[in-house]
Protein backbone atom coordinates (compact mmCIF):
# COMPACT_ATOMS: atom_id res chain seq x y z
CA UNK A 1 0.00 0.00 0.00
CA UNK A 2 1.35 3.41 -0.97
CA UNK A 3 2.35 5.55 2.02
CA UNK A 4 -0.18 8.22 3.04
CA UNK A 5 -1.34 9.81 6.28
CA UNK A 6 -4.32 7.42 6.19
CA UNK A 7 -4.13 3.85 7.43
CA UNK A 8 -6.94 1.38 6.64
CA UNK A 9 -7.33 -1.94 8.43
CA UNK A 10 -9.85 -4.70 7.77
CA UNK A 11 -11.05 -7.04 10.55
CA UNK A 12 -13.82 -9.56 11.07
CA UNK A 13 -16.47 -8.60 13.65
CA UNK A 14 -19.69 -9.96 15.12
CA UNK A 15 -22.65 -7.81 16.18
CA UNK A 16 -24.64 -8.59 19.37
CA UNK A 17 -27.44 -10.05 17.21
CA UNK A 18 -25.01 -12.58 15.71
CA UNK A 19 -24.47 -10.75 12.40
CA UNK A 20 -20.96 -11.25 11.06
CA UNK A 21 -19.45 -8.36 9.14
CA UNK A 22 -16.16 -6.82 8.10
CA UNK A 23 -14.98 -3.60 9.69
CA UNK A 24 -12.82 -1.13 7.81
CA UNK A 25 -11.13 1.02 10.44
CA UNK A 26 -9.72 4.42 9.52
CA UNK A 27 -6.67 5.67 11.38
CA UNK A 28 -5.18 9.09 10.73
CA UNK A 29 -1.49 8.56 11.39
CA UNK A 30 -0.12 12.08 11.59
CA UNK A 31 0.11 13.58 15.08
CA UNK A 32 -2.16 16.48 14.08
CA UNK A 33 -4.56 14.05 12.33
CA UNK A 34 -4.59 16.25 9.23
CA UNK A 35 -5.05 14.63 5.82
CA UNK A 36 -5.30 16.12 2.34
CA UNK A 37 -7.62 15.35 -0.61
CA UNK A 38 -4.64 14.65 -2.88
CA UNK A 39 -3.89 11.58 -0.75
CA UNK A 40 -6.98 9.84 -2.15
CA UNK A 41 -5.14 9.18 -5.42
CA UNK A 42 -2.55 7.11 -3.49
CA UNK A 43 -5.00 5.34 -1.18
CA UNK A 44 -5.67 1.63 -1.65
CA UNK A 45 -8.11 -0.64 0.12
CA UNK A 46 -6.60 -3.42 2.26
CA UNK A 47 -6.21 -6.85 0.71
CA UNK A 48 -8.64 -9.61 1.61
CA UNK A 49 -12.00 -7.81 1.53
CA UNK A 50 -14.81 -10.35 1.04
CA UNK A 51 -17.34 -8.85 -1.38
CA UNK A 52 -19.97 -11.44 -0.41
CA UNK A 53 -20.08 -10.01 3.11
CA UNK A 54 -21.17 -6.61 4.40
CA UNK A 55 -18.71 -4.00 5.68
CA UNK A 56 -18.85 -1.23 8.29
CA UNK A 57 -16.63 1.83 7.93
CA UNK A 58 -15.45 3.09 11.31
CA UNK A 59 -13.22 5.94 12.46
CA UNK A 60 -12.90 9.72 12.67
CA UNK A 61 -12.35 11.18 9.19
CA UNK A 62 -13.57 13.94 6.81
CA UNK A 63 -16.79 13.34 4.92
CA UNK A 64 -14.92 13.28 1.60
CA UNK A 65 -12.87 10.29 2.73
CA UNK A 66 -16.06 8.46 3.73
CA UNK A 67 -17.55 9.31 0.33
CA UNK A 68 -14.53 7.84 -1.44
CA UNK A 69 -14.57 4.66 0.63
CA UNK A 70 -18.31 4.10 0.14
CA UNK A 71 -17.77 4.35 -3.62
CA UNK A 72 -14.78 1.98 -3.60
CA UNK A 73 -16.63 -0.57 -1.45
CA UNK A 74 -19.67 -0.66 -3.73
CA UNK A 75 -19.05 -4.30 -4.83
CA UNK A 76 -19.56 -5.59 -1.27
CA UNK A 77 -22.92 -7.01 -0.15
CA UNK A 78 -23.70 -3.86 1.82
CA UNK A 79 -21.89 -0.83 3.23
CA UNK A 80 -22.63 0.91 6.52
CA UNK A 81 -21.05 3.88 8.31
CA UNK A 82 -20.63 3.64 12.06
CA UNK A 83 -22.16 6.59 13.87
CA UNK A 84 -21.28 6.00 17.55
CA UNK A 85 -24.44 7.88 18.54
CA UNK A 86 -26.68 5.44 16.64
CA UNK A 87 -24.89 2.34 15.40
CA UNK A 88 -23.89 1.32 11.88
CA UNK A 89 -26.17 3.00 9.31
CA UNK A 90 -26.56 1.11 6.03
CA UNK A 91 -25.89 3.48 3.11
CA UNK A 92 -25.56 1.01 0.21
CA UNK A 93 -26.81 -2.53 -0.27
CA UNK A 94 -27.10 -5.39 -2.76
CA UNK A 95 -28.55 -7.71 -0.12
CA UNK A 96 -32.20 -8.54 0.43
CA UNK A 97 -31.53 -8.79 4.17
CA UNK A 98 -30.30 -5.19 4.50
CA UNK A 99 -32.20 -2.00 3.74
CA UNK A 100 -30.97 1.54 3.14
CA UNK A 101 -31.21 3.46 6.41
CA UNK A 102 -31.23 0.33 8.55
CA UNK A 103 -29.27 0.77 11.81
CA UNK A 104 -27.17 -2.16 13.01
CA UNK A 105 -26.44 -2.04 16.76
CA UNK A 106 -22.75 -2.80 17.28
CA UNK A 107 -22.79 -2.77 21.08
CA UNK A 108 -24.81 -4.77 23.57
CA UNK A 109 -27.19 -2.37 25.42
CA UNK A 110 -26.21 -4.08 28.66
CA UNK A 111 -22.53 -3.19 28.41
CA UNK A 112 -20.84 -0.74 30.79
CA UNK A 113 -21.64 2.95 30.38
CA UNK A 114 -18.61 5.25 30.66
CA UNK A 115 -18.78 8.82 31.94
CA UNK A 116 -20.37 11.80 30.21
CA UNK A 117 -19.24 15.29 31.22
CA UNK A 118 -21.77 18.09 30.67
CA UNK A 119 -20.25 21.55 30.05
CA UNK A 120 -22.67 24.24 31.29
CA UNK A 121 -22.82 27.94 32.12
CA UNK A 122 -24.43 31.20 31.00
CA UNK A 123 -24.06 32.59 27.45
CA UNK A 124 -20.81 34.27 26.37
CA UNK A 125 -18.73 32.56 29.05
CA UNK A 126 -16.68 30.38 26.70
CA UNK A 127 -18.50 27.01 26.84
CA UNK A 128 -18.03 26.12 23.19
CA UNK A 129 -14.40 27.21 23.17
CA UNK A 130 -13.60 25.34 26.40
CA UNK A 131 -15.40 22.22 25.14
CA UNK A 132 -13.43 22.27 21.91
CA UNK A 133 -10.11 22.98 23.64
CA UNK A 134 -10.68 20.20 26.17
CA UNK A 135 -11.69 17.78 23.43
CA UNK A 136 -8.58 18.56 21.38
CA UNK A 137 -6.29 18.27 24.41
CA UNK A 138 -7.75 14.90 25.41
CA UNK A 139 -7.48 13.57 21.85
CA UNK A 140 -3.70 13.73 22.17
CA UNK A 141 -3.77 11.09 24.91
CA UNK A 142 -7.00 9.21 24.13
CA UNK A 143 -8.53 9.16 20.62
CA UNK A 144 -11.66 7.30 21.71
CA UNK A 145 -13.58 10.29 23.08
CA UNK A 146 -16.46 12.31 21.62
CA UNK A 147 -17.76 15.88 21.80
CA UNK A 148 -21.54 15.99 21.44
CA UNK A 149 -23.05 19.42 20.69
CA UNK A 150 -26.55 19.07 22.15
CA UNK A 151 -27.76 22.54 21.18
CA UNK A 152 -29.34 24.13 18.16
CA UNK A 153 -27.45 27.46 17.97
CA UNK A 154 -25.48 26.43 14.88
CA UNK A 155 -22.14 26.62 16.67
CA UNK A 156 -19.94 23.58 16.29
CA UNK A 157 -16.27 22.68 15.97
CA UNK A 158 -16.26 23.94 12.39
CA UNK A 159 -17.02 27.48 13.64
CA UNK A 160 -14.08 27.42 16.03
CA UNK A 161 -11.79 26.16 13.28
CA UNK A 162 -12.67 28.87 10.75
CA UNK A 163 -10.01 31.24 9.46
CA UNK A 164 -9.57 34.28 11.67
CA UNK A 165 -10.92 36.64 8.99
CA UNK A 166 -14.19 34.66 8.69
CA UNK A 167 -17.28 35.85 10.55
CA UNK A 168 -18.56 32.93 12.65
CA UNK A 169 -21.95 34.58 13.16
CA UNK A 170 -22.74 34.18 9.45
CA UNK A 171 -22.11 30.43 9.63
CA UNK A 172 -23.98 30.05 12.92
CA UNK A 173 -27.03 31.86 11.52
CA UNK A 174 -27.05 29.64 8.43
CA UNK A 175 -27.03 26.45 10.55
CA UNK A 176 -29.15 27.53 13.49
CA UNK A 177 -32.09 25.30 14.33
CA UNK A 178 -34.88 25.38 16.89
CA UNK A 179 -36.16 23.47 19.89
CA UNK A 180 -38.64 20.67 19.25
CA UNK A 181 -40.13 18.12 21.71
CA UNK A 182 -37.87 15.45 20.21
CA UNK A 183 -34.61 17.44 20.38
CA UNK A 184 -33.30 16.69 23.88
CA UNK A 185 -34.63 13.09 24.06
CA UNK A 186 -32.82 12.41 20.76
CA UNK A 187 -29.54 13.79 22.11
CA UNK A 188 -30.00 11.98 25.42
CA UNK A 189 -30.25 8.64 23.60
CA UNK A 190 -27.22 9.59 21.50
CA UNK A 191 -25.24 10.30 24.69
CA UNK A 192 -26.20 6.91 26.16
CA UNK A 193 -25.03 5.20 22.98
CA UNK A 194 -21.79 7.20 23.04
CA UNK A 195 -21.16 6.13 26.63
CA UNK A 196 -21.18 2.51 25.43
CA UNK A 197 -18.66 3.26 22.68
CA UNK A 198 -16.42 6.03 23.98
CA UNK A 199 -14.02 6.31 26.90
CA UNK A 200 -15.47 9.75 27.66
CA UNK A 201 -18.27 11.84 26.16
CA UNK A 202 -18.18 15.63 26.50
CA UNK A 203 -21.58 17.32 26.12
CA UNK A 204 -22.22 21.00 25.31
CA UNK A 205 -25.88 21.81 26.09
CA UNK A 206 -26.06 25.56 25.51
CA UNK A 207 -26.32 28.44 27.95
CA UNK A 208 -29.82 28.30 29.44
CA UNK A 209 -31.16 26.41 32.45
CA UNK A 210 -34.21 24.70 30.92
CA UNK A 211 -36.50 21.98 32.27
CA UNK A 212 -36.59 20.55 28.74
CA UNK A 213 -32.97 19.46 29.28
CA UNK A 214 -33.99 16.87 31.88
CA UNK A 215 -33.29 13.95 29.47
CA UNK A 216 -29.72 15.24 29.07
CA UNK A 217 -29.29 15.34 32.85
CA UNK A 218 -30.42 11.73 33.07
CA UNK A 219 -27.97 10.68 30.34
CA UNK A 220 -24.86 12.35 31.83
CA UNK A 221 -22.80 11.58 34.93
CA UNK A 222 -20.71 14.71 35.67
CA UNK A 223 -20.79 18.45 35.02
CA UNK A 224 -18.41 21.38 34.69
CA UNK A 225 -19.54 25.01 35.02
CA UNK A 226 -17.81 27.85 33.18
CA UNK A 227 -19.26 31.27 33.96
CA UNK A 228 -18.34 34.91 33.47
CA UNK A 229 -21.08 35.82 35.96
CA UNK A 230 -20.57 34.70 39.59
CA UNK A 231 -24.32 34.91 40.29
CA UNK A 232 -25.03 32.37 37.54
CA UNK A 233 -22.98 29.57 39.13
CA UNK A 234 -25.44 28.50 41.84
CA UNK A 235 -28.45 28.05 39.49
CA UNK A 236 -26.37 25.63 37.45
CA UNK A 237 -25.38 23.74 40.61
CA UNK A 238 -29.05 23.50 41.53
CA UNK A 239 -29.93 22.28 38.06
CA UNK A 240 -27.10 19.76 37.56
CA UNK A 241 -26.26 18.59 41.09
CA UNK A 242 -29.55 18.95 42.93
CA UNK A 243 -32.01 18.21 40.13
CA UNK A 244 -29.89 15.90 37.99
CA UNK A 245 -27.81 14.23 40.71
CA UNK A 246 -24.68 14.80 38.62
CA UNK A 247 -21.20 14.96 40.14
CA UNK A 248 -19.44 18.37 39.97
CA UNK A 249 -15.97 18.26 38.44
CA UNK A 250 -15.04 21.95 38.30
CA UNK A 251 -16.23 25.54 38.34
CA UNK A 252 -14.32 27.88 36.06
CA UNK A 253 -14.76 31.60 36.56
CA UNK A 254 -14.19 32.88 33.05
CA UNK A 255 -11.92 35.92 32.69
CA UNK A 256 -11.20 38.11 29.67
CA UNK A 257 -7.77 38.85 31.11
CA UNK A 258 -4.98 36.26 31.00
CA UNK A 259 -4.87 34.61 34.42
CA UNK A 260 -5.00 31.32 36.27
CA UNK A 261 -5.93 31.31 39.95
CA UNK A 262 -6.71 28.17 41.92
CA UNK A 263 -9.39 28.70 44.60
CA UNK A 264 -10.04 25.14 45.77
CA UNK A 265 -9.47 21.53 44.79
CA UNK A 266 -12.17 19.79 46.86
CA UNK A 267 -14.98 18.82 46.76
CA UNK A 268 -14.59 20.04 43.20
CA UNK A 269 -12.01 22.13 41.38
CA UNK A 270 -12.62 25.89 41.35
CA UNK A 271 -10.39 28.23 39.34
CA UNK A 272 -10.42 31.61 37.64
CA UNK A 273 -8.77 31.54 34.23
CA UNK A 274 -9.01 32.87 30.72
CA UNK A 275 -9.45 34.23 28.22
CA UNK A 276 -11.87 31.86 26.48
CA UNK A 277 -12.14 33.81 23.23
CA UNK A 278 -12.02 32.43 19.69
CA UNK A 279 -8.53 32.84 18.28
CA UNK A 280 -7.05 33.88 21.63
CA UNK A 281 -8.11 31.13 24.04
CA UNK A 282 -5.97 30.03 26.93
CA UNK A 283 -4.67 26.48 27.12
CA UNK A 284 -6.40 23.95 29.36
CA UNK A 285 -4.95 24.42 32.88
CA UNK A 286 -2.95 21.38 33.93
CA UNK A 287 -4.93 20.99 37.16
CA UNK A 288 -8.18 20.86 35.17
CA UNK A 289 -6.71 18.43 32.65
CA UNK A 290 -5.63 16.08 35.42
CA UNK A 291 -9.07 16.22 37.02
CA UNK A 292 -10.90 15.43 33.76
CA UNK A 293 -8.47 12.61 32.95
CA UNK A 294 -9.77 10.76 36.02
CA UNK A 295 -13.07 10.34 34.15
CA UNK A 296 -11.50 8.43 31.24
CA UNK A 297 -12.92 4.95 31.23
CA UNK A 298 -14.76 5.48 34.53
CA UNK A 299 -18.38 4.49 35.04
CA UNK A 300 -21.04 4.78 37.73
Amino acid sequence: MTETGIHLEITQQKAPNGLRYQQLTIQLRRSDRVIYPAELSKLELPKGIDTTQGIVINGRAPIWLYGYLIHELHPTAWVACNDPRLGAVVVATHSKTMKIGQVIPLKDPGETLNSALMIVGPPDSGKSILSHALFQALLEIEPNIYLQRANWDGEGNYVLELAQDADPEIFKAANKGGLTPEFFPYHAQAILNLRRNKILTIVDVGGMVQLEKQPILEACTHYLIISSKPEAVEPWHEFCRDRGNLIPVAVIHSSLEPCQTLHQEQPYLEITCGPWVRGDATGIPEVLMERVKTLLGSSL
